[in-house]
């Protein structure tokens, strides 16, 4: 009885940082889908687009590293989420205050600084969940479910009220406001580990998750953010900026609506089967794309596709780390986080050019990389611990 009541308050602490994630993510996916389309405005081109993707992560990969370290030495996790969040809020005001798209990339970079939160937070969901892909999956699922009503408002502001990209923008930042109270009632537990400099916590991280991250880094290469990318050949295709959204909004439901069940067949059957599943249906996806990107149809179930591409590798990266993580658990997030987004930026930049010249070109591109890492992932060696 003793262990059923604290895996009840463990989910619970869970679902409460599912619940300030749903928030912000509300906040985070009302200006994501429009941001091609705001720089575009501003006289971006398809590699200052490119750029954004990989700078949304990139730059901010070294403090995701530092807040899953400093949880680590320090005993506490839930200051660096507080903070995290708190400046993801501050930021967004900074976006809705730009006036070019060289600005916009400045402010978003910032905004990104937050995900100091992202390795303190999932090593609290290390902490309480005994099955670590159900609650990674449970996390993502809350998570995700904010991205769907984010969409869902912005489609209604641009569409019912004819609400420009500064106003939606602006709302979304004050939305966001609210992902801090669930935090007020989130357990931290207390615990102390050996005090050793980051460079020394790096290398002492096991070998198979090293191994694992490098294969995740290549795997990021080619899923660096193609949503990106859909949205914009969705609009080209279709004419229009509101079935462009439409179709993101399905790409985060088919998210929401799997990544649980992932989650928890992967404590069944194995982290790398699930993920082979999932890195195989991004390969075909991105072969196909070199052969229909103009084809209305395909266009429409690549949302569904690659929402299911998100589900199946998302969570299961993390609970496969968490599965090769030692006592240093922040640490081994913060490092898997710092390496796959670091590749963001020359993958972003790399991807863009390439769709400038094009389209096809690129999705070859992202093909070869997919193949790479279904091989590597090959010869991975899990270890479970449900």
């Amino acid at each position: 009885m003793e262990k059923e009541i604290s895996e009840k308050k463990g989910f619970r602490n869970i679902k409460l940082l599912g619940a300030s994630s749903l928030f912000n993510d509300v906040a985070s996916e009302m200006i994501t889908p429009i941001l091609p389309f705001y720089i575009q405005a501003l006289g971006g081109t398809g590699l200052a687009i490119g750029a954004l993707s990989g700078l949304r992560e990139g730059l901010s990969s070294l403090f995701k590293l530092l807040g899953g370290w400093l949880s680590d030495i320090k005993g506490k996790r839930k200051i660096f989420v507080f903070l995290g969040y708190s400046i993801s809020i501050i930021s967004r005001l900074f976006i809705f205050l730009a006036g070019s798209w060289q600005a916009v990339l400045g402010f978003v970079s910032l905004e990104r600084l937050g995900k100091v939160r992202d390795a303190p937070r999932d090593a609290i969901i290390i902490d309480h969940a005994k099955k670590r892909g159900k609650g990674f999956g449970l996390h993502q699922m809350l998570d995700t479910s904010g991205a769907v009503l984010g969409t869902i408002l912005v489609i209604f502001l641009f569409w019912k009220f004819s609400l420009g990209f500064k106003s939606i923008i602006l709302i979304a930042a004050l939305i966001s406001v609210f992902s801090l109270v669930p935090l007020f009632f989130v357990k931290d537990i207390g615990y102390k580990t050996e005090k050793q400099s980051l460079l020394r916590g790096v290398k002492n991280l096991n070998p198979k998750l090293k191994y694992f991250i490098f294969i995740s880094a290549i795997f990021t290469m080619a899923n660096f953010g193609l949503y990106m990318f859909l949205v914009m050949l969705a609009k080209q295709v279709f004419n229009s900026i509101l079935i462009s959204l439409i179709l993101y909004t399905v790409f985060s439901l088919v998210t929401a609506l799997f990544v649980t069940y992932f989650g928890s067949l992967s404590d069944k059957i194995g982290r790398k089967k699930v993920l082979f599943s999932g890195y195989s249906l991004f390969l075909i996806l991105a072969f196909l794309f070199v052969f229909l990107t103009n084809s209305p149809p395909f266009i429409i179930a690549s949302f569904v596709i690659y929402g299911l591409v998100y589900a199946l590798t998302l969570s299961n990266q993390k609970a496969l780390i968490s599965d090769l993580a030692g006592e240093m658990k922040g640490t081994s997030l913060g490092f898997f986080y710092f390496v796959t987004g670091l590749v963001n930026i020359p993958a972003g930049i790399i991807a863009g050019a390439l769709w400038d010249f094009s389209p096809k070109t690129m999705f070859i591109y992202l093909s070869c990389l997919a193949f790479v890492s279904l091989v590597l992932l090959i010869f991975v060696r899990e270890k479970q611990e449900i």
